[in-house]
Formats: structure tokens, C-alpha cells, sequence
């Protein structure tokens, strides 16, 4: 069983020329609308991996909230712990560049009010062989407290360091995974790519977390207490890389629910986040198992 906790929201997506620097404007494309979150999309991405997924979260009143909720509901992933507020829902602003790189601006809305008591009502439940998944789109100390329980009632909990913030080192500690980028990683240890093997290895020893980097079209890297190992992606094209990293913890996640081993959860998670990029729009690109599987050969 996975339980995530965290954001919904609905992606405003517009695509440009180039992504424009500071006081910038620069002639745009398309325009759609696409339902995302981070918590949503690993919600989605898990349930599309196959496994059981419930979400706890806080979507609005207005009418962007059943849009933002729409393919959830339509992959069952059980929403019983959606809290529904007054006022808007989260809104992800996001400019694509030809070449798939991506800059997003959120605005938090419901993802606003999610607190401790969030946690403690939604989160009670959970036990040894549950995973927790979360990330960085709502206010932290509901964050703390979900990681908390979950260490409490020895369930397995991966933090994803996305979006990063000036608060993650004070939380990341607590978690069993820790999945960051290695513009995260850098922001969180110091450490660019000359020591990353290295820092990751360090930061093992000192917390017994297991430790994944993903690393774009490199793949990703990781360092447990049972040793460390390189996964390797697969060549593509990118046409949006929003939600691949949404995408492979997602597949992570489902992957060790299933009883896969770190390695074997990481490639297909990794595969799956590559056939991610190359969809726009966040959850709309999530892809199901047998495309994943028809990938891995």
C-alpha cells in the first residue's frame, strides 16, 4: 500500500521560443491545461505502475479543482483523503522550451492549508511494509509530521527534495529514501558531480538513509547501507521533461511496494521517467506498465 501526501494542482502550460531571463518577454505557442502536482503526479505514476495508491491532500472550491482531479479518479487512485477547501486550488504556471527544459512557478492555493493535524488524522493507519511518498509543495511542518509518523509506525517513507527549500535539510534526515536531483543534492550537501559518489556515500553512512540522485539523461545513481550502483537511461528525444521526476518516484515507489530490489524498482522507474519526456504536460505523459515493459525489453 502507498499513501502519498502532498500537493494537487492544475498546470497552466504555455510553450516559447526560449525560456526568457529576468524582465524578459519572449513569443509564446500553445497553450493547455493539464492536471499536476507533485504529490498528484507520483500518486498517478504509482497507480499506473500498478500498485494500490492513496492520496491525502487539499484541493479547492473553484472550478479548476475537478479538472485537477480528473485522471486520479479515472486510474483509481483513492481520493477518500482529499480534503476539499474553500478558495482556489493549486496552480502550476509552466514556460516549455523547444528543446523540453522547463521553468514552473507555483502557486500553492489549497496545498496552502495542509498542517500537522493533516498528518495525524490522515496517517494513523500506517504500518511496517506501508510506504509514505512525499515531496516539497506544501508547508513543511505538515511534511515533518507525515515523515515523523511514518518512522514512528515503521513504515518505508521516500522524500522527495523537490521543489528545494531553504527548510529540507531540517526534515531530510528523516526520512528512508531521499530521491533528489543533483541540483538538489548540491543544494543540500555542497557536493557538484566531481564528489557525488562520494558525498552520497558520506551521507549514507551518517543516516543509514538510502540515497538516489537521478541524474536527467544519465539515469540515476544511488548508495544504500547494502552498497551503491549506477542505472543507466535510455536515448531519447525530450519533448517535455515536466513530471519525469514525478514519474520515476512514482515507479520507485510501486516498484519496492511490489518486492522488487532497489536496482530492479530504479530501472524501470528510470525508464519510465525517460517515456515521460516524451509527452507534454505532466500527468498526461505518466506511462502504463506495459509501455515501460515494451521499453525495458
Amino acid at each position: 500500500m502507498i499513501t502519498v501526501f502532498g500537493s494537487t494542482n492544475l498546470d497552466l502550460i504555455g510553450t516559447v521560443s526560449r525560456i526568457p531571463r529576468p524582465g524578459e518577454t519572449v513569443p509564446g505557442g500553445r497553450f493547455a491545461m493539464a492536471a499536476g502536482g507533485k504529490g498528484a503526479n507520483q500518486a498517478l505514476a504509482a497507480r499506473r505502475a500498478g500498485a494500490t495508491v492513496r492520496m491525502v491532500a487539499a484541493a479547492g472550491s473553484d472550478s479548476f479543482a475537478d479538472e485537477a482531479l480528473r485522471l486520479l479518479i479515472a486510474d483509481g487512485v483513492d481520493l477518500s483523503a482529499v480534503r476539499r477547501t474553500d478558495g482556489a486550488t493549486g496552480i502550476a504556471m509552466i514556460f516549455v522550451e523547444p528543446s523540453g527544459e522547463n521553468v514552473i512557478a507555483i502557486l500553492p492555493g489549497a496545498n496552502g492549508t495542509m498542517s500537522p493535524a493533516d498528518a495525524d488524522s490522515a496517517l494513523s493507519a500506517l504500518k511496517s511494509g506501508d510506504i509514505l511518498m512525499l515531496q516539497q509543495e506544501i508547508p513543511q511542518e505538515a511534511t515533518r509530521r507525515a515523515l515523523e509518523l511514518a518512522r514512528a509506525q515503521g513504515a518505508t517513507s521516500i522524500l522527495n527534495t523537490a521543489p528545494f527549500l531553504d527548510s529540507t535539510a531540517s526534515v531530510a534526515d528523516l526520512a528512508s529514501i531521499l530521491v533528489a536531483n543533483e541540483t538538489e543534492f548540491e543544494l543540500l550537501t555542497g557536493a557538484g558531480l566531481d564528489r557525488l559518489d562520494a558525498a552520497m556515500a558520506e551521507r549514507t553512512a551518517r543516516t543509514g538513509q538510502t540515497i538516489i540522485v537521478t541524474l536527467g539523461a544519465e539515469g540515476a545513481r544511488a548508495t544504500s547501507p547494502a552498497g551503491r550502483f549506477a542505472v543507466p537511461s535510455m536515448a531519447i528525444k525530450p519533448v517535455d521533461t515536466t513530471g519525469a521526476g514525478d514519474t520515476f518516484c512514482g515507479y520507485l515507489a510501486a516498484g519496492l511496494d511490489a518486492g522488487l530490489d532497489l536496482e530492479s524498482a530504479m530501472r524501470r522507474a528510470v525508464t519510465a521517467g525517460a517515456l515521460a519526456c516524451l509527452t507534454p504536460g505532466a500527468q498526461p505523459s505518466v506511462p502504463y506498465v506495459p509501455d515501460v515493459a515494451r521499453s525495458l525489453g
